[in-house]
């Protein structure tokens, strides 16, 4: 018997979940997807072993059938088919063959009793969130996670959750990212949870329509998020995030507020004359002036003056450029302020008149 379906309605659902899918596997079968049909519902199911992302669309079928296929061939197969075409499934032994008006294609199929499935254990926590809200969070701190450190817990995105907010938090030990939303469920629920870097980012993709509702279920061990018809599942870091708290510059404190927008394109200008391994571009501030310096090992040299509102001492620091560009590039509000200390002290960023997203970053020696 055949599955017949739209090649539009298979293809959106292949595109969610063969991001989950690795390139490189260890596991044959983990770079198939797992279709499973039950009267004209089909399933698509994609892991690592550590994210587990499952979708659903509407097909013709009237039984029921389960097995895998190639994620990505299958994919590239029905993003290069016209749009709109019809199409059929069948399987066929180990095989399967799809076809579309003249075209055959034929894949190999590997069982689906072998596909491996992430089983959460019981959820201790269960709650609705907007999806707005998360994919603000996590656009707002995700650049800031560390990529590979032996501190496998940087490799990721705290999730706090307290009454009346919740906070997702990023840092890879030389810069911090810290963004809050307003959550009124979450009256008595007090947890913090790491939620894997591949994780992070996958949900960004996947988070679309920012008016509806997400129910969010966490267990010791994963987190679980239900969206209409999908339902995305991660493994949790187990580890202490560090006290983000501590490095939040505190005390006596000079501001300097800049138009964000001229001060990310003078940035952006002088970046391109700085060393590209170390990215380090020297500020100097003085009343009413930001002097930006930048230079190479080729002997090439940069240098930009912006107009801010600064009225404190004149003080010289060194910044990585790119941390600068990053955290200037998902704040809002056409101004950025600057909290700064010395040289040698970090230095907070947030919009002005706004601090449920605050930035830290460290200074550098130039």
């Amino acid at each position: 018997m055949k599955i017949s379906a739209n090649r539009d309605d298979l293809l959106k659902p292949l595109q969610q979940v063969v991001g989950v899918v690795e390139r490189r596997q260890t596991l044959p079968i983990l770079a198939n997807v797992l279709i499973s049909v039950k009267d004209n519902d089909l399933s698509l199911t994609a892991t690592d072993l550590e994210v587990e992302l499952k979708t659903r669309t509407k097909v013709q079928y009237s039984g029921e059938l389960e097995f895998t296929l190639p994620a990505r061939k299958l994919m590239d197969i029905c993003k290069a088919l016209p749009e709109s075409a019809d199409l059929s499934l069948e399987v066929e032994g180990d095989k399967a063959v799809l076809r579309s008006g003249r075209g055959r294609y034929t894949l190999g199929t590997l069982p689906a009793q072998d596909y491996p499935s992430i089983e959460p254990t019981q959820a201790s926590e269960t709650f609705s969130l907007s999806v707005g809200a998360i994919k603000r969070l996590i656009e707002r701190t995700q650049f800031a996670m560390a990529q590979q450190d032996v501190r496998y817990y940087l490799n990721g995105l705290l999730l706090e959750i307290r009454p009346g907010r919740v906070r997702a938090v990023a840092t890879d030990g030389h810069r911090l990212a810290l963004c809050d939303a307003a959550f009124g469920d979450a009256i008595g629920m007090d947890l913090q949870v790491i939620l894997p870097r591949k994780a992070v980012i996958e949900l960004g993709r996947l988070l679309n329509d920012p008016d509806a509702e997400a129910q969010l279920e966490i267990s010791g061990s994963h987190l679980r998020l239900h969206q209409g018809g999908t339902s995305f599942t991660t493994k949790l870091i187990d580890g202490r995030f560090p006290d983000y708290e501590r490095v939040m510059p505190s005390g006596d404190t000079s501001l300097m507020l800049a138009d964000r927008d001229t001060l990310r394109q003078a940035l952006a200008r002088t970046a391109i004359l700085s060393n590209e391994k170390y990215r380090g571009i020297r500020f100097r501030l003085s009343q009413g002036l930001l002097h930006l310096q930048a230079h190479n090992p080729e002997q090439d040299e940069a240098e930009e003056e912006v107009e801010v509102d600064y009225r404190g001492a004149e003080m010289t620091i060194g910044f990585n450029v790119g941390y600068l560009l990053d955290v200037l590039g998902v704040l809002d509000g056409d101004q950025v302020e600057m909290a700064v200390i010395d040289s040698n002290s970090s230095s907070l960023l947030t919009q002005k008149d706004a601090s449920e997203c605050r930035y830290v970053v460290m200074p550098m020696r130039l």
